[in-house]
């Protein structure tokens, strides 16, 4: 891999366009991914935020539930937003029927934690790893994380709630932090592609 990476952002549901402007402010070749053969062409992949049951859902109806397993249990860097990040949780706490997760973080997940659409909200979070003050994060009806296991490292917490963790090459945060104009946490990203490439 050259100094460019290459990172796609699942395309099957969510705020993608965003997180293609963030991964290329971030110095990333980035590009939507729909199709298993996309897939095998990317360096990463961001899971955005979303429904994450209607994304598990299509998923497996684009042929994509295992591909994507295989690669994160192969150690692709990935990086979950809000329901992103409950795909990437080996377990949750509450899931909706048929709903299924791709796994890759070491974490109990409980979903729409922080309550409805009408109570989002903006706050600044430190994130361990990110330079420059703390990030502004968005909460729309975002998960948080129960508890995690030994592979597991919190990375911030908001309010005595774990909002974010990474685990080895896998990066969850409760949060978009697309939605805000800084590009710190897709640069942390995209420097984790480059380091596993």
């Amino acid at each position: 891999m050259n100094d460019t990476p290459v990172i796609g952002v699942l395309a099957l549901q969510g705020d993608v366009r965003e997180h293609l402007i963030a991964l290329a402010s971030a110095d990333a070749l980035a590009r939507p991914v729909r199709r298993p053969e996309e897939l095998a062409e990317v360096d990463g992949l961001v899971l955005p935020g979303g429904e994450s049951t209607t994304m598990s859902k299509l998923a497996a109806l684009f042929g994509m539930l295992e591909p994507l397993r295989e690669r994160i249990a192969a150690g692709m860097p990935v990086y979950g937003t809000c329901a992103g990040m409950i795909l990437l949780a080996d377990k949750i706490l509450d899931p909706r029927s048929g709903q299924e997760t791709l796994g890759g973080i070491d974490m109990i997940v409980r979903r729409n934690a922080f309550g409805r659409q009408n109570e989002s909200f903006e706050a600044a979070v430190d994130v361990a790893g990110i330079d420059g003050g703390p990030v502004e994060g968005v909460f729309i009806r975002a998960p948080w994380v129960e508890s995690v296991g030994a592979g597991a490292k919190v990375v911030a917490e908001h309010g005595g709630h774990i909002v974010a963790v990474r685990q080895q090459n896998a990066l969850a945060t409760s949060f978009h932090p697309e939605l805000t104009g800084d590009h710190r946490l897709h640069a942390y990203f995209t420097e984790m592609v480059r380091a596993a490439g």
